[in-house]
């Protein structure tokens, strides 16, 4: 048996090799972003933790515009409790460069904030993606997901529909993805 280590993003990871099969896979980690992380994110983490529970990825989340410390809106919640996904400790976050360095992909909720993290953070433009580019709703491939803030339960209801409509796409795109060295 040998062994290969590799240094990636500051951690030694070490790989191990029996007859050719990895026994130890690397994880990988997505970012939702939105502009509060209080409604879209934090929804797309929920959904996306629940359809990825029996893959190796993490899933985070977080805002452009965050009040950190701030729990999910009792919609977010009440919508995602319903789906079997648990939001109730969840606490906002302001998106940073040590959020995008660690991630290895980043779905932006709108074109929006896509843009806005290509201005604060041109260094990880590469792994930007709206939350619905690899899936086409309604006619419509990249389209914004809605956000239901002040909108009511109905708000959130269809917010939800697009984010699990998106996730198939996400996963497929996350399983066939390879660290570009």
């Amino acid at each position: 048996m040998g062994r290969k280590m590799i240094f990636m993003r500051g951690e030694l990871l070490i790989e191990r090799y029996l007859g050719g099969v990895n026994l130890l896979s690397m994880s990988r980690k997505v970012l939702f972003v939105c502009t509060g992380n209080t409604c879209r994110s934090p929804m797309a983490e929920g959904v996306f933790r629940k359809a990825a529970e029996k893959t190796d990825i993490k899933v985070s989340s977080a805002g452009v515009a965050a009040q950190p410390g701030s729990s999910a809106s009792p919609e977010t919640i009440s919508v995602l409790k319903e789906q079997g996904a648990e939001l109730e400790s969840f606490r906002s976050r302001m998106v940073d460069g040590s959020m995008l360095e660690e991630a290895d992909a980043v779905f932006c909720m709108t074109e929006g904030h896509l843009e806005m993290l290509e201005i604060m953070h041109p260094e990880y433009e590469g792994k930007y993606h709206l939350a619905c580019d690899f899936v086409e709703i309604d006619g419509n491939v990249g389209m914004d997901v809605p956000d239901p803030i002040g909108m009511g339960r109905p708000a959130y209801e269809m917010t939800s529909k697009v984010l699990n409509a998106a996730m198939g796409g996400i996963l497929g795109f996350m399983e066939n993805w390879e660290e570009k060295s």
